[in-house]
């Protein structure tokens, strides 16, 4: 087939063009931010050629074959947005991103408060890949709730949540880590929807402390600083996902996690007297919309004790000092015996 010939559905080809992912294109489509040959065209399933056709994106042309592929790998930290902006003016994860002319995009997303594994390219094919549930691409995250989650918590979430979204369940959950207060799960999941996890975490009563993203399939940023990232290629990104160039799943790339699973039960034995039911209403303070006000407040209130504690030390120093003092007057004012005056 000659390129005069190329049929291509248009939301590939924006994808294709590194502007953002098929999934987000559809939304350009549809909000009417695209043109073929200068005419707006918002129907899904267009057919465009792309070396024929003149497209454009918010009025700038795209030029297919002019697009360098970048992979990028990047272990994004907390109080970091995943957008190319913010109009709120706070650090986006293209802050942490240097050296690179063409403009990438985060693929899927990592909330404000969430860390760990992003891919950001401009192949929109492979995005589509990783984000699109129908290739099963398969996320592995841990979560750090406050709280001990029994053996009936974790039953709840392996049978799946009711929410607005409908039935959220996770491919597996386990917990793999107990600390005093708080509780380390593992969470698997094939499509990962928007903030999945905390919708799941927020319909059975659970407060997320930390959530990090440590394995897409095969690849992972085990040997990866918080805040650093590594440029890849989409060959070696394909053969982490185990996927061949279409999509299809030609061989398993799970990622084997070196923590162990814990037996909730023997858990509950060792943590129940100490530690608070992670369903706890009282945890919720510590939740996303009043985290930092929660952690600003318990700040203030250490603040002062600190400042009371200093007080009262500086107030039980000066009484000692002033008796201390008064003792050695008194000692020098009582009078001294020179003998008898006969």
């Amino acid at each position: 087939m000659s390129n005069q010939d190329l049929s291509i559905r248009l939301q590939k080809v924006i994808a294709d063009c590194g502007v953002t992912s098929r999934r987000k294109a559809e939304g350009y489509i549809l909000d009417g931010r695209v043109t073929v040959n200068a005419k707006v065209v918002t129907e899904l399933g267009t057919k465009v050629n792309p070396h024929t056709d003149i497209i454009q994106v918010d009025g700038v042309t795209l030029e297919l074959a002019a697009i360098d592929k970048v992979y990028v790998v990047l272990n994004k930290p907390r109080a970091y947005m995943t957008t190319l902006s913010d109009p709120e003016g706070r650090p986006t994860v293209m802050d942490l991103i240097y050296g690179v002319k063409q403009r990438i995009f985060p693929v899927g997303r990592l909330d404000y408060l969430s860390e760990g594994l992003l891919i950001l390219t401009n192949d929109g094919d492979l995005a589509n890949m990783i984000m699109h549930p129908r290739y099963e691409v398969e996320k592995v995250y841990e979560v750090k709730v406050f709280g001990h989650v029994n053996e009936a918590l974790l039953a709840k979430i392996k049978r799946g949540v009711m929410t607005e979204d409908g039935l959220l369940k996770p491919k597996s959950v386990r917990v793999i880590e107990q600390l005093p207060n708080k509780t380390w799960l593992e969470f698997r999941l094939n499509e990962g929807k928007n903030r999945e996890i905390r919708k799941i975490c927020d319909a059975v009563d659970l407060t997320v402390d930390k959530l990090r993203r440590v394995a897409i399939e095969g690849l992972n940023i085990q040997s990866l600083p918080v805040g650093q990232y590594m440029f890849t290629t989409r060959k070696e990104l394909l053969k982490a996902l185990g996927l061949n160039e279409h999509g299809e799943k030609v061989a398993l790339r799970k990622f084997v996690s070196a923590k162990k699973t814990l037996n909730t039960t023997k858990v509950a034995k060792i943590v129940s007297k100490t530690a608070r039911p992670a369903d706890d209403k009282r945890f919720h303070s510590f939740r996303k919309e009043s985290y930092y006000e929660t952690v600003a407040s318990i700040k203030d209130l250490k603040m002062r004790q600190a400042e009371e504690e200093a007080t009262k030390k500086a107030e039980a120093e000066a009484q000692e000092r002033a008796a201390h003092f008064a003792k050695s007057m008194k000692k020098s004012s009582k009078p001294r015996g020179y003998g008898n005056k006969n």
